[in-house]
């Protein structure tokens, strides 16, 4: 069993959450199940994207994407979510938050 977390960052956003609740109820569904999938080591739809993110992508919609990093093998941490279409720019936060949460889980 994986633990899943959202991580917060600094300044108290928490931009994968946020991203699901603007998402409309039945997506947010198959996006709450497709993340129990993860947490159960189901990885099969998972491509990594560099800089230790890797994306859960989900084949419904514009083509959803989970954005996430590991702490250890038991440990995923959701960064962000997005669609294909801003797949680059939903990438780039996903590496800075993760960039942010080594350090400053590091700190701790």
């Amino acid at each position: 069993m994986i633990e899943v977390r959202e991580y917060v960052d600094v300044r108290g956003h928490n931009h994968y959450s946020r991203w699901l609740l603007s998402l409309d109820m039945s997506s947010q569904f198959r996006i709450a199940a497709a993340v129990v999938r993860l947490g159960d080591g189901n990885f099969s739809a998972v491509k990594p994207e560099g800089k230790g993110i890797s994306a859960l992508r989900l084949n419904f919609g514009p083509g959803y994407r989970i954005y996430f990093g590991q702490d250890g093998k038991e440990i995923v941490i959701l960064l962000a979510g997005g669609t294909k279409n801003r797949q680059q720019d939903d990438i780039d936060l996903a590496q800075r938050l993760w960039a942010e949460y080594k350090r400053t889980t590091r700190e701790k």
